[in-house]
Formats: structure tokens, C-alpha cells, sequence
């Protein structure tokens, strides 16, 4: 099993220095104590939620003040970028890093992608002509290329990556299609949803079995699948577990980008996290009587929303306590005895590596590089031959 941080960087307040200034603070601590790996998502214009723009400009500082570390773009959005810059730029810090990098890729959401002047309904077309590019481009010593959204005459695209034959690849994915998606190209699966154990074994399973018949798109299979999961360690087993489910409920509030617009995005959570547990099928009930046909039409009707809004599975996902989000592994959380108990549940489903989020708008600087020590210490003996 493999152990990461994976990072927004979320800011509770618009001090781009300051957050910046933290998580490097946080990523040094992070090699030092033994995490494997670090992730960095690009995002833009996400106020708030997200201060990473430039994840490679990131991993460039990164690369010099830290010795053994992964470093994994997590992921790049192709269809912003030409694919001979993201050839480039992936090489520049894969020589940088001596060897560091692995590639995860995506596809974004509306909000950003038309905020960069590309039509959504284009996405999955441009990332995937991307996707085919990229590894060619890294494996030849000429390249060009004639497509439906780049042309590249005959050229040498330098540097050559530091790896051979190059950086592993991964899709950035959150459902069932995108599974089968990673599976059918041959590249491994960065999960970005939450999910309780349980559920997330049956994905695991689709993915395992469809990459068996995969015509992978680079010069090699990958098929490691590191999930996203919100963690915290403390030695306070309740008040750890506390803090990291209030950190996920912040993460998946109504105004974020993986809820906001999204039309039934509470009840794909609670159906993820594992459910309705029985101790609180009363109350529950109460609110999913609201989600029926007539009163989400009735809802419609006045303006209101029954799903992403106020009400319904949103009232029902906030009744979840953290004890039934950590026994179901929602949450990776807890003392260390607990954390271990957790991802030792996600490696017995057949997940490679678990990503932690911890650095969240709702827990301060210090309180993060307290249990990124106390899983190096305490927590990583139990998973490191």
C-alpha cells in the first residue's frame, strides 16, 4: 500500500502567499517522515476551494527541497493545454525531479472549461486525441500528427522524458464509465469520489476485470488505482474522526464545484458513503419522503432544488456521524490504531494507494502537519516492509 497527500490547496481566506507558503511546509514534512506520494490537482477560477493553477510550477520548487517523494499531476487538464506543452513541461520536471513524475489527466467540469473558451461538449474528444498524443511524443524521435483538434507538422519535441519509456499515466475518475474508461486505455485510475469501502470494491472489481482486454494508449499497462480519501490522525480517536468528517462535509458543501449544478448530487453521496445506516432510518425517512417525484416537481416548480439544495439527502448526509463514515471507510481517521484498521480496509480491496486530503478550509496549518507526523511515525510502521 502506498500513502499520499493529495491537495487543492484550499484557502479559507484569499492569502494565496500564505497557502502556498503552508503546503510547502507541509509537502517537505511530507517526504521526510515517508509519505510516498504527492498529488496536485489544476484548477481554476474556484475562489476559495482551490489556489492550484499550476501544479507542474508547483512540483518544479518541490523537486529541489525534497529527495525521494513521487510527485503526481493529479491530474492535467489536456484539453487546455497543446499536447506538445504538456509533453514538454511533463519532461521538463520529470528531469527535474530525476525521475519523480507520474501523469495523471482529466477532462474538468463546465464552469472552467468555458472559462477558458472551450466547449464542454468537446471535452472528452480533446482529452482523449491528447491522451493518444502525448506518449507518442515522448517515444519518438519526430513527431507529427493530424487530428480533429491539433496538427503538428514534423518536429523534435525536447526534452525526452528522464523515465523510460515514460511517466506512468492515469484518468482522473469518479463513476463507473470513467472506470471502464482507464481500463479500456490501459492506464491506472485516480478515484476523486468518496466512498464507503464496500462500494468502492465493486468499481475496483469493473476496473480490474475490463483492463485485462485494455489496447493501452502509452507503452505500457498501469493499472494502479489510488483512491482520494479524506484523512486525519490525532490521539484523540473521536475528535480526529470528528474533525475529518466535518472536513468532507465542508469539501462536498452546496456551493462546491463537485455538488454545485449537479442534479441528484446528494443522493449519489449518500448512496456512496454505504446508505441509510439503520440507527438513523426514522429520521432519514423523513427527508427522502421529501425526494419523491411530486415534491421534487413541486419544488421545481417554486424555484427550490430537493437535490443539490437545502433539504432532502443534503439534511440526510448531515445527520451521518463520523463513527459510521470512519466504520464504513468514508473517512480514513482517528488514532493511529484506527487509521491503520482503515487503510488496511482499502488494501484488502485491491486499492494500491490511499490519497490524503487533509489540507481543507476547515483545518488549520498546524493541526495538518501534526498528523502528517504522527502518520509517519506511528501509522506508515504498519504498511512498510
Amino acid at each position: 500500500m502506498k500513502l499520499a497527500l493529495q491537495y487543492e490547496m484550499q484557502r479559507p481566506s484569499l492569502d494565496d502567499h500564505k497557502v502556498l507558503t503552508e503546503t510547502m511546509e507541509q509537502c517537505i514534512l511530507a517526504d521526510e517522515v515517508g509519505f510516498d506520494y504527492l498529488w496536485f490537482v489544476e484548477h481554476h477560477f474556484l475562489t476559495g476551494f482551490s489556489a492550484s493553477p499550476a501544479p507542474d510550477l508547483v512540483f518544479a520548487a518541490l523537486s529541489q527541497r525534497t529527495k525521494r517523494i513521487r510527485l503526481g499531476l493529479g491530474v492535467v487538464i489536456l484539453p487546455y493545454h497543446h499536447p506538445n506543452r504538456v509533453a514538454e513541461r511533463v519532461a521538463m520536471l520529470d528531469h527535474l525531479s530525476e525521475g519523480r513524475v507520474d501523469f495523471g489527466t482529466g477532462r474538468s467540469a463546465p464552469y472552467e472549461l468555458t472559462g477558458m473558451g472551450i466547449d464542454p461538449r468537446d471535452s472528452r474528444d480533446m482529452w482523449e486525441e491528447s491522451l493518444s498524443m502525448v506518449p507518442k511524443i515522448w517515444e519518438s524521435d519526430w513527431f507529427s500528427w493530424e487530428g480533429k483538434f491539433w496538427n503538428v507538422p514534423s518536429r523534435r519535441v525536447l526534452p525526452r522524458v528522464f523515465q523510460k519509456p515514460h511517466p506512468r499515466m492515469y484518468l482522473a475518475c469518479t463513476q463507473t464509465e470513467s472506470f471502464r474508461l482507464a481500463a479500456q486505455k490501459g492506464i491506472g485510475v485516480l478515484s476523486s469520489a468518496s466512498y464507503a469501502v464496500d462500494i468502492l470494491a465493486e468499481h475496483v472489481k469493473v476496473y480490474r476485470d475490463a483492463i485485462k482486454d485494455c489496447e493501452p494508449v502509452g507503452a505500457f499497462v498501469n493499472d494502479f488505482w489510488g483512491n482520494n480519501v479524506h484523512a486525519f490522525c490525532g490521539p484523540d480517536d473521536q475528535k480526529a474522526k470528528n474533525l475529518a468528517a466535518d472536513s468532507m462535509k465542508a469539501f462536498f458543501g452546496p456551493d462546491k464545484p463537485y455538488i454545485a449544478g449537479r442534479i441528484g448530487a446528494y443522493e449519489e453521496l449518500l448512496e456512496a458513503w454505504g446508505g441509510v445506516p439503520d440507527h438513523l432510518q426514522a429520521d432519514f425517512g423523513r427527508w427522502l419522503r421529501q425526494s419523491d417525484d411530486a415534491h421534487k416537481e413541486q419544488a421545481e416548480q417554486a424555484g427550490l432544488s430537493l437535490d443539490s439544495g437545502p433539504g432532502a439527502a443534503r439534511s440526510a448526509i448531515a445527520q451521518l456521524d463520523s463513527n459510521t463514515l470512519a466504520d464504513r471507510g468514508v473517512i480514513i481517521a482517528g488514532n493511529p490504531e484506527s487509521c491503520i484498521k482503515n487503510i488496511k480496509m482499502y488494501e484488502d480491496i485491491g486499492v494500491d494507494q490511499c490519497m490524503f486530503i487533509m489540507q481543507t478550509e476547515t483545518i488549520p496549518h498546524d493541526q495538518v502537519m501534526e498528523s502528517i507526523e504522527m502518520f509517519g511515525k506511528e501509522v506508515f510502521p504498519a504498511f512498510k516492509g
